[in-house]
């Protein structure tokens, strides 16, 4: 399903920003479906915040790979969870929230797989998909910050730790990157996709699967 930028777009967009940073996003997302995914996703401006935010990339997960019955210590990720979720000052909580992330995989060992079961013309056409955020479960990463190559996200293979695993304090030795208003905004709506879109066709109420 592809990710479409709507007319009105900056009816949705939040209102605590700065009047520049608005007018920044709203035209940034406005280019998206001619100028792609660029690493103005990225931004450097929060890199000494002891903060976990949503859609940060992490160096070090433990992913739980269900296919082997294995866990990979060292796994690098991005996190799904909400900023305040993660919170590790809320005391109000009888119980803190778990960090939700996905893996992150090098887009060319993705290709170097596919390319052992599809012909060159119809890889290539499923990668320049995933660039222009084309498939609903994966989210595409180009280069920047401190990650080193292109990179894909599946969203449909989640995991999750307890909140104190990552340690708040020494966060700039393990962050990856953190996304700009940008490419967070990108995130949020490949995850509104692939999660919540109302498309089932299915009425529910009275039973009925409404064909298309």
């Amino acid at each position: 399903m592809e990710l479409e930028i709507p007319v009105n777009i900056g009816d949705y967009l939040p209102k605590y920003l700065s009047a520049e940073s608005f007018s920044t996003l709203l035209e940034e997302l406005k280019a998206f479906p001619t100028d792609g995914t660029k690493n103005t996703v990225y931004t450097s401006l929060l890199q000494e915040q002891k903060i976990l935010f949503q859609g940060d990339g992490l160096a070090k997960l433990p992913y739980y790979d269900s296919q082997t019955q294995t866990v990979l210590k060292d796994k690098p990720g991005i996190i799904l969870s909400n900023t305040c979720d993660m919170d590790a000052q809320d005391k109000k909580r009888l119980e803190d929230i778990h960090i939700c992330f996905a893996p992150l995989f090098r887009l060319s060992k993705y290709q170097e797989r596919l390319s052992k079961q599809y012909d060159t013309k119809r890889i290539y056409q499923h990668i320049e998909s995933i660039k222009k955020q084309k498939i609903s479960h994966i989210f595409y990463l180009p280069k920047g910050g401190d990650l080193d190559y292109e990179a894909i996200v599946p969203l449909d293979r989640i995991c999750y730790v307890n909140n104190s695993f990552v340690d708040r304090e020494n966060l700039n030795s393990c962050r990856l990157f953190t996304l700009s208003d940008y490419g967070n905004y990108l995130f949020l709506l490949k995850m509104s996709i692939h999660f919540t879109r109302i498309r089932e066709k299915v009425d529910r109420s009275i039973g009925i699967i409404i064909n298309s």
